[in-house]
């Protein structure tokens, strides 16, 4: 679902698939395709965590300083792979383009955020 997001590119990196736009990774597949990182506010990651440690956990100490969190893909269905990896996918491209992709001419409508949005 992710290689149809506009200017989404996949590349293996040490044997994680990941899934940028430009430099920015925005969603990473673990080796052993276990868990998923992916861009989500720092600020509001401790909250997400709390609320459902089943789901989601930290992420590695040398990825903590970014906007990341991680989720094990067993604890999740299809339609929340997609929640996420959509809102993921919007932290990184400019406005417009997540814009005109969630309101474009195929009628599709927007994916409902992961987080409340102030």
């Amino acid at each position: 679902m992710a290689a149809d997001l506009p200017r989404t590119e996949e590349k293996v990196v040490r044997d994680r698939l990941t899934f940028r736009v430009g430099r920015i990774v925005y969603a990473a597949i673990s080796a052993d395709e276990t868990s998923m990182g992916f861009a989500f506010p720092k600020e509001e990651r401790a909250a997400l965590i709390a609320a459902e440690p089943e789901k989601f956990h930290m992420p590695r100490p040398s990825d903590e300083r970014y906007n990341w969190v991680r989720v094990w893909l067993a604890a999740i269905d299809e339609a929340e792979m997609r929640e996420i990896v959509v809102e993921a996918w919007r932290m990184v491209v400019p406005k417009r383009v997540s814009a005109a992709h969630l309101s474009g001419p195929s009628g599709s409508t927007p994916v409902a955020p992961l987080r409340e949005t102030p």
